[in-house]
């Protein structure tokens, strides 16, 4: 019989985040790339720079150019089940994610260090694909406290609290192709 100690283990990485192996079956997660692969993908576009990741906005988007969100595609319909299913994950009310970002990583992209705009709330992912490392970092006096995650394919995660709000994350060049599809709630007035 195991027994449970008085205090919980401390938990490894930044406080508020959450993440989950095998959150979706292979199957699923072909269907899906198929789905993304098929979407009319543009570079991201921040200003007047140009991303080398291909992304599909849905709900909202980001403009960089008017530094302010703006609406976008409604989010599809074969996105919706996934949605829910995140939802639930992360105990969220149904329709909670209002945003839908749909994003395709070649060999040799990456995303540099960034936290997600501030309109957005909860921020949960499902890596698809390919492994990458899902890279932390928060200033803490002259050093960085760091904390790297190795998300699988079919993998989901779930950034909140501190890891939201005082962590950025990026991912380094990936070596084979990657998909993603993130989901974000927005902030309450």
């Amino acid at each position: 019989m195991t027994q449970l100690g008085l205090f919980a283990e401390p938990q490894e990485g930044p406080a508020g985040l959450r993440y989950t192996d095998d959150f979706i079956e292979a199957a699923n997660e072909q269907a899906l790339i198929g789905r993304i692969a098929a979407l009319p993908l543009q570079r991201f576009q921040f200003g007047v720079f140009e991303g080398n990741r291909r992304v599909a906005s849905f709900g909202y988007r980001y403009d960089y150019s008017l530094q302010r969100l703006a609406e976008a595609e409604p989010i599809p319909d074969w996105v919706a089940p996934v949605a829910r299913q995140v939802e639930a994950w992360a105990g969220l009310p149904s329709g909670d994610i209002r945003q839908v970002l749909c994003t395709e990583y070649e060999v040799g992209v990456g995303i540099g260090w960034h936290r997600d705009k501030p309109h957005f709330d909860k921020v949960l992912g499902l890596s698809l694909g390919a492994p990458c490392k899902f890279r932390f970092r928060r200033r803490n006096g002259d050093r960085w406290d760091r904390h790297t995650l190795e998300a699988m394919p079919r993998s989901l995660y779930m950034m909140d609290g501190e890891a939201r709000s005082q962590w950025e994350h990026s991912i380094p060049p990936v070596e084979a192709r990657r998909y993603s599809i993130t989901f974000r709630t927005m902030k309450r007035a």
